[in-house]
């Protein structure tokens, strides 16, 4: 009953649109499909970090720690800035559709980044995950560390459903160069707020 719960709940979370949802739609309207789907498995490694490290205890220390929480918190808000106007600028250039984009690689890569610098994600877990724990259960961390994976797979399946549809908004764009350029100028508007939304987070009570 109580994995049932935690299910139901973790699916609806994974549902809630959210900044994970409007990165990697950003991404895939930047760079295509590859790039959507490449970003949306980096998010999800970075968020399987998140899980190890709440597992392991560090997540709860770094939150105890206004100084780590902060530094933490800029470094992924100026990483997503910058990634917001290098994608804009990127935008205004007379390029092919096929040179367009970052590269599945480099997405993938960029994505594990944001997510791992984001203090949301692990003050998320640490709140979420531990009403589900059930110390008469068994291992306290082994559970923690399995309702985790659960929840990065639900949220990694919907972005991926995002990033299907997202990409077919591009194809429909790709006959049309200016407004293929005002969806990854968009694109990358949305990353860089993405960031400025981050760094005005304060560390939970």
């Amino acid at each position: 009953m109580t994995f049932l719960l935690f299910l139901t709940a973790a699916s609806l979370i994974a549902l809630s649109p959210g900044p994970g949802i409007f990165y990697v739609a950003a991404r895939t309207l930047a760079g295509g499909r590859s790039e959507g789907l490449a970003s949306s498995l980096g998010t999800a490694v970075g968020g399987l970090f998140h899980v190890a490290a709440g597992a392991a205890g560090v997540s709860a220390l770094m939150m105890a720690s206004a100084e780590a929480f902060t530094a933490l918190k800029i470094a992924g808000a100026l990483y997503l800035v910058w990634l917001g106007i290098k994608a804009m600028r990127e935008a205004r250039l007379d390029m092919p559709v096929a040179a367009a984009g970052v590269g599945a690689g480099r997405a993938f890569r960029e994505g594990i980044v944001v997510e791992a610098l984001n203090p949301k994600t692990a003050a998320f877990f640490l709140a979420f995950l531990p009403q589900f724990v059930d110390p008469s259960a068994g291992t306290v961390w082994l559970q923690f560390l399995g309702l985790g994976l659960v929840s990065v797979t639900l949220n990694t399946a919907v972005d991926v459903a995002v990033v299907v549809a997202a990409a077919r908004a591009r194809s429909v764009a790709l006959g049309r160069p200016t407004l293929l350029r005002r969806l990854r100028t968009g694109a990358g508007l949305v990353i860089a707020s993405l960031g400025l939304g981050l760094l005005l987070t304060r560390r939970p009570a």
